[in-house]
Parts: C-alpha cells; sequence; structure tokens
C-alpha cells in the first residue's frame, strides 16, 4: 500500500510539473469520455421519456390491424408496427370485404368476455381547416368510437362526450380541442359548446355543432412535448367526430386498425397472440389480407431494444477518441521514459527491481487517464443534460455509463502505458546512467 501511495505521489509531481503537456495528454481521454457519458445520457434519457410516454398510453393495449398476406407464406418477413419489412410485392388496397366488421367485433367480445375492456377505434377523415367568419384553426378530422376517450384519457372542460345516439346515427357533431379556442372562440369554452362550425376537407364544406371541449393530458414525463418538437411544432389540433359520420364522409365500413382497450389483470402478450388465433379463423378463406395483433407492451420492449442499440452503436462511434486519447498517452509517456532515463538507470542502480518500475510508469498511465475521465464524465454529464433538456426529455446521467467511463479510462492506462513501461522496466541500467 505504501509502495502504491508513493507511486501515485511521484505521478502526481510529474503532472505538477508539466502541467500543459499533461492536459494536452489528457484532451483525447476528455473528449472521448465526454462524449460516451453525453451521448448515453441522451440516449437513456429519450428511451426513458418516449416509453413512458407509449405506457402511459395503456400498457395493456392491443392493437389490431389489417395486413396484407405477404405471397410466400414462409418469406423471411419482419413486422414492426404494422408495417411489413421483406421483398417488395405488389400493394392491394382493402375492399369492403376484407375490413375488420362490427360483428367480428362483437364475436371477439363474446369469445374473451371481461378479459376485454372496450375498442378504441379511430378513422382518419383527412385534414381540414375550421371557418369561422374571418377567423380560422387547422385541425386534423378523426372519427372515433367512445372507447377511444377512456383508452386516451381526454378529460372533457365544457360540455359532453358523444352520445350513444350521436355514435349510433353518425350524427354531425364534434368535440373541439382546448387549443382551437384561442383561434376561433377567444379562449371561450362555454362560448364554443353548442356553436356551428364550417370545415373543409379537401374542397368539402361540412357543418358540426361542438358537443364539447376536451383537453389532452398533460405528459409529466415530457415526452409530448419532445414528439411536437421533431414533428416541428403542432400548430393542427384534432377535431373528433363520431366513427360512424366519419364512415359516412369516406364512404366507408368496417375497420382498418383498432385499439383493444385489455383488463389489467391480463397478460396483454399472451391475450394478443389469442386474438391473433381468433382473427386467423375468421380470415382463413381471405387469401389476400389477415389481422395482427401487438400489444403496446411489446411495441414499448421494441422501442427500448431499438433506442439501446442505437446510444449503444452512437457511443462506440464516439469511443473511437477514447482510442486516440490512448495513442496520445503511449506516446507521452515514451517521451517521458527517454527524459527520465538516468532516473530509472539510478533507481535500478540503488536494487529496484523491474517490476517496481514497470509498475510506477503504469500507474503513472492510469493517473493521467482517470484524471481526464473524471473531468470528462463531468463535462459529460452537464453536456447530456443540456441536450436531453434542448430535446424536452428529462435526463438524469446514469451510474451505469458513469461507471463504464471510468473502468475504460483505467482500462486505457494499462492497456497504452503497459509498453512504455515494459520498456523503462528493460533498461540496462548502465546504459541508462550514461544516457545524456
Amino acid at each position: 500500500m505504501t509502495m502504491l501511495y508513493e507511486n501515485i505521489r511521484l505521478a502526481l509531481f510529474s503532472l505538477r510539473a508539466n502541467k500543459m503537456r499533461a492536459l494536452l495528454t489528457m484532451l483525447g481521454i476528455i473528449i472521448g469520455i465526454a462524449s460516451v457519458i453525453a451521448i448515453m445520457t441522451v440516449g437513456d434519457s429519450v428511451t426513458a421519456t418516449v416509453t413512458e410516454s407509449m405506457s402511459a398510453l395503456g400498457a395493456n393495449n392491443i392493437t389490431l390491424s389489417l395486413q396484407q398476406r405477404p405471397e410466400d407464406e414462409e418469406e423471411d418477413t419482419a413486422s414492426l408496427w404494422g408495417m411489413n419489412f421483406g421483398d417488395d410485392e405488389e400493394e392491394k388496397e382493402p375492399t369492403d370485404k376484407d375490413y375488420i366488421t362490427t360483428d367480428m367485433l362483437k364475436s371477439l367480445k363474446d369469445a374473451f368476455g371481461d378479459a376485454i375492456e372496450t375498442y378504441s377505434v379511430t378513422e382518419s377523415v383527412g385534414a381540414g381547416e375550421i371557418q369561422d367568419n374571418e377567423r380560422t384553426a387547422s385541425v386534423s378530422v378523426m372519427g372515433t368510437s367512445l372507447g377511444y376517450f377512456w383508452a386516451n384519457d381526454l378529460e372533457i372542460l365544457q360540455g359532453n362526450y358523444f352520445s350513444e345516439r350521436d355514435l349510433t346515427d353518425g350524427a354531425y357533431v364534434a368535440l373541439l380541442s382546448e387549443d382551437a379556442l384561442d383561434d376561433l372562440f377567444d379562449g371561450s369554452a362555454e362560448a364554443a359548446v353548442g356553436s356551428r362550425i364550417t370545415t373543409a376537407i379537401d374542397d368539402k364544406y361540412y357543418n358540426f355543432i361542438i358537443e364539447g371541449v376536451y383537453s389532452e393530458p398533460e405528459d409529466e414525463t415530457g415526452g409530448a412535448a419532445m414528439m411536437a418538437y421533431y414533428m416541428g411544432g403542432m400548430d393542427t389540433t384534432d377535431l373528433y367526430i363520431p366513427l360512424k359520420t366519419a364512415q359516412a364522409i369516406n364512404h366507408t365500413s368496417g375497420y382498418r386498425s383498432l385499439t383493444v382497450v385489455v383488463d389489467p389483470e391480463q397478460n396483454p402478450d399472451e391475450l394478443a397472440a389469442q386474438i391473433e388465433d381468433f382473427f386467423d379463423n375468421l380470415y382463413r378463406n381471405n387469401r389476400d389480407f389477415e389481422v395482427q395483433a401487438m400489444s403496446l407492451s411489446s411495441m414499448v420492449s421494441i422501442m427500448e431494444s431499438i433506442m439501446n442499440t442505437l446510444t449503444t452503436a452512437i457511443a462506440l462511434i464516439g469511443g473511437i477518441a477514447l482510442i486516440v486519447g490512448g495513442i496520445g498517452v503511449m506516446n507521452i509517456m515514451l517521451v517521458s521514459i527517454t527524459e527520465r532515463t538516468r532516473e530509472i538507470g539510478t533507481r535500478k542502480a540503488l536494487g529496484a527491481p523491474n517490476s517496481s518500475i514497470r509498475i510506477q510508469f503504469i500507474i503513472e498511465s492510469i493517473v493521467i487517464c482517470i484524471i481526464g475521465g473524471a473531468i470528462g464524465i463531468v463535462i459529460g454529464c452537464l453536456g447530456g443534460i443540456a441536450a436531453a433538456d434542448y430535446v424536452g426529455a428529462s435526463a438524469t446521467p446514469s451510474l451505469r455509463s458513469i461507471l463504464i467511463s471510468l473502468g475504460f479510462s483505467m482500462a486505457i492506462g494499462v492497456f497504452f502505458g503497459y509498453h512504455p513501461a515494459n520498456k523503462a522496466a528493460k533498461l540496462n541500467p548502465i546504459d541508462a546512467l550514461r544516457y545524456e
């Protein structure tokens, strides 16, 4: 222990004697460690934020989507969120006979009973613009079932949800976003409810009566803000209308995709597999399309896996700077040994063994890397927090990344310091003492 303390003291004394050279030597390590820490901090923060946001939508929800069957059933095709990746094949457009029908959903509910709480169904009508005299607001018109509001936890600030009669008859009523109030009703929800609005969709005009004003739930994790940032702002809000009204406008029947809200006590992955088997039986005679079921928990796991892989890959690229820094450490240690050849010869002449000389210079290399790594960790944590905050994610540098970086710094010190240290240990004491 005394020898270790003495070697560390000698290493620090050597660094103080050559401050500028030591700082320049550490620079590669500092940049490398800071890059890795910042990347891992941002990656972990974004991953946590996105997964928490997705889980907030309902961790037990299952998405059903109508998908085109691959031409070759044995084809190696990967599916992610209803998107198939495989060989190119002709895109087929589903017809009314291919869509998921209300009768199918009733049969599904009968088959699984209380395991299924409700269905959240949406149908996009398209982007539109609400026109009220000289005031306008951009909206995305969306037909929804009553279960959609339950599944997405939308709060009604004024007025009411759609009534059963509105949904059954396909009434021309709408729910307006709180965000659109300032553009149309000077921020007054009371003035909005009961008002008639004219909405232009694809050069066609539709009149709706505002049934209620809703507010989307605040995302405490910051995920909504981050998604809005990536999408370049969210000036367009959703205008919800009854599902049957949307189908009448689109001249469609049946559903291409929907969300099944599952009882919290159920295992969503197992239930998704059972539901997919249920639809496989219904679609066994359909050669063109099939229904795929994926639980949100599976999507969250896939998202985490993708984000972690990307973070690791980018961090490894950033780690190249560590290799460059390690080479710089080796170079400066070789220079240091050349400058201290007479000192090494004196120590060996006084009886210092080769192992003592070798350990002295390895510890000096490790000290350089640890100090550089510590500085890099501080810079990386601050940079990672600032970058994560900029994209709207809540950042917390992980202990894992800090420990990995410190361990890597020590490993670099040992790896790149061994060759110079071994060279110093093998010096002939007579030649070292005669060295000028």
